[in-house]
């Protein structure tokens, strides 16, 4: 009996069949190249360039692209685009990694809870999850959002509140497919903990789905907060962000379309890529390939 817990830690999440499935999944590659480019340009990028985001050169204004050292142009106040972007970057993609680390643990949680111990307290749990559902995230948000002071964090915090449910329905399946298995039940004839056995038995085999939602959270979280900030209620200028960013381009559409176009670019790249990769994940770890 201990050997059937001990086999269940077993089954790794990530094997040579799951890392073959990935490689073979060309979007999912190209997904992670153009995440890697994007985050390092985000990183190193502002060190590069002879002007940080908040230079001002009012000569400069509305410079179009490759204009001297302003290599993507200049904005109305005459600052460079390219700095602005790759700040904007930074904050864009931290809120999006902080926003799906913190669902996805409300979410994990929620999930593994009303998965194993079922009754009413999973269907309390679940009908929650139902109720929060019910509601328009965009809505939620958007109060959310305007009751509260923007902020970096606050934005992070209110992306969070409405998309853990995702994430907690499907550890929640995951978990209730789990808990009749035999080193579930092995566990308990072994005396072992609820705790233990979901936490240390039921999550690492339910880690793969986790993954895949919370990748997918990213792309939700990225473009959630460009969608709150291009309304005013995210980001706060002179701090940039790729939604304020095209929130500040809309009335040049016509004289400098690339203030909306460059920013608009970087966030379809990194929605995009980042499905690519949710996707690739998808596939990998589905077992059902291993038939075809």
């Amino acid at each position: 009996m201990t050997a059937i817990v001990a086999n269940s830690r077993q089954e790794r999440w990530w094997n040579s069949r799951t890392a073959h499935r990935f490689m073979n999944h060309h979007l999912a590659l190209l997904g992670m190249v153009m995440i890697a480019v994007l985050t390092l340009a985000c990183v190193l990028g502002p060190y590069l360039l002879p002007y940080d985001s908040l230079y001002i050169d009012l000569r400069a204004r509305f410079a179009p692209p490759f204009t001297g050292h302003h290599y993507m142009g200049t904005d109305p106040l005459g600052r460079d685009l390219a700095a602005r972007l790759f700040m904007a970057g930074r904050v864009s993609l931290l809120v999006g990694f902080s926003a799906m680390l913190l669902s996805t643990l409300i979410g994990t949680l929620v999930g593994v809870l009303a998965g194993y111990r079922g009754g009413w307290i999973g269907t309390t749990l679940m009908r929650t999850v139902d109720g929060f559902l019910s509601f328009p995230s965009i809505f939620l948000v958007l109060a959310l959002a305007a009751a509260l002071k923007p902020s970096p964090m606050m934005i992070t915090v209110v992306i969070a509140a409405t998309s853990w449910m995702e994430v907690a329905r499907i550890v929640e399946a995951e978990v209730r497919s789990l808990r009749e298995r035999e080193f579930v039940q092995a566990g308990r004839m072994l005396g072992l903990s609820g705790t233990h056995i979901m936490f240390r038995e039921i999550l690492p085999n339910a880690i793969g789905p986790i993954i895949v939602a919370a990748t997918l959270t990213v792309a939700r979280a990225i473009l959630m907060e460009a969608y709150i900030s291009f309304l005013g209620y995210g980001i706060q200028p002179p701090l940039p962000s790729w939604g304020n960013m095209l929130n500040g381009a809309q009335q040049y559409l016509g004289s400098a379309p690339w203030l909306a176009i460059i920013p608009g670019a970087a966030i379809t790249i990194a929605v995009t890529s980042f499905n690519f990769i949710g996707d690739g994940l998808r596939d990998a770890f589905d077992v059902r390939g291993d038939h075809n």
